[in-house]
């Protein structure tokens, strides 16, 4: 039976994985305190926190909330990223500091209730952002209607070149206004 104050850890926990759309499980050992603080700052502007927590109670905070699977990853000194915001944020910004720092692994992370792998993890940090998607997604939209209007406007706009052709070849605007 846990004491009360590890059953409130792991009710703070249960909470915090419940909320978070991505949590990033790592290896924090040889990163120096400078380091974490970077990191924690850059984490804070995509809407995310690093926390340093106990196998154990991490294992019993996400079997609280229904997420299985956790075990095999559970294993060693252990932090978790929780981001609240964009995934996609998130992950790139452990993969970035797990790149330059050359010392942070990722072991793994649950994003929406499922737990993904550590591949999958760097999978998503190099899926485009929301805003990129959605530009994306919105261009696709727009581009029938653009060719549409453009194949429309073609037998007018052909027109307009026959004249302004003969127009050319009668001299000009002004010949052609004094032939009137």
């Amino acid at each position: 039976m846990p004491t009360a104050q590890k059953a409130k850890a792991i009710d703070e926990l249960a909470e915090s994985l419940e909320r978070a759309q991505l949590a990033v499980l790592t290896d924090y050992r040889g990163l120096k305190v400078s380091d974490l603080q970077t990191f924690r700052a850059a984490l804070r502007q995509q809407g995310a926190e690093f926390h340093i927590v106990k196998n154990t109670l991490t294992r019993i905070a996400a079997e609280k909330v229904g997420i299985q699977g956790l075990q095999p990853i559970l294993d060693g000194p252990l932090a978790l990223v929780l981001g609240y915001g964009d995934p996609v944020a998130t992950s790139k910004a452990v993969s970035d500091f797990a790149r330059t720092s050359r010392i942070l692994t990722v072991k793994g992370g649950v994003l929406n209730q499922q737990v993904i792998s550590s591949a999958d993890v760097e999978a998503l940090a190099t899926t485009p952002p929301r805003e990129v998607l959605l530009a994306k997604l919105l261009g696709l939209m727009v581009s029938p209607m653009a060719r549409t209007v453009g194949v429309l406007s073609g037998p007018s706009r052909s027109v307009a070149y026959v004249l302004q052709s003969r127009i050319d070849q009668l001299g000009g605007a002004e010949t052609a206004l004094a032939a009137d």
